[in-house]
């Protein structure tokens, strides 16, 4: 094999793991979360800004909030899940970018002065730690369902502020009965790789 991880660890990260529908009652525990983050911040993003923010939905009242924002097909498997997590853009990350780029402060304002630059940043860095989250959630043993259907407008009104925009819902626990659709076929390495 060509790849430093072990084929077990590869499997539950990516060849076995699918997008959950279904999942026990076993509830998702703090520690683990706590235990997902501190392994997937250190996935890397550009002059190590740190955009993704994440809305932990665990009371019943903010569950029944976030279903009504759901896209229909959406509701039954986000109100059963033991955890559902909203992830979000911070079109303010710049903020933080002298403690987290502390040999470049200047970062902050040399190219995230403007809010559309921000946004644009933050965009794209903040899907790229959302899959490491979702990577994170399988490392735990935990199956992640991220979801895009849900009416963005609403969960950002209900849920965040015009600072941050959502980006995914994600359902996280342990898959349960009939937890996965078959695996859907992939683009092969000749059709995606080409070297110059």
């Amino acid at each position: 094999m060509s790849l430093a991880l072990d084929p077990a660890a590869q499997d539950l990260l990516f060849r076995e793991a699918r997008t959950a529908n279904t999942f026990t009652d076993e509830p998702v525990t703090e520690e683990q979360v706590q235990a997902i983050y501190d392994l997937v911040k250190f996935g890397p993003t550009a002059f190590n800004q740190s955009p993704l923010r994440v809305v932990l939905v665990r009371s019943p009242e903010a569950r029944e909030r976030l279903v009504t924002h759901m896209a229909e097909g959406n509701r039954p498997k986000t109100a059963a899940a033991p955890l559902v997590a909203i992830l979000a853009a911070d079109n303010e990350f710049h903020e933080e970018l002298p403690a987290l780029l502390p040999h470049f402060p200047q970062a902050k304002d040399m190219f995230f002065s403007e809010r559309p630059a921000r946004e644009a940043a933050a965009g794209l860095n903040a899907a790229l730690q959302a899959a490491y989250f979702i990577v994170g959630v399988r490392a735990a043993g935990l199956a992640a369902g991220p979801m895009t259907g849900f009416d963005f407008a609403g969960i950002q009104k209900e849920f965040l502020d015009d600072d941050h925009t959502p980006l995914m819902v994600v359902n996280i626990g342990k898959p349960g009965e009939d937890a996965w659709f078959p695996r859907s076929p992939r683009l092969s390495y000749d059709e995606v790789i080409t070297t110059v």
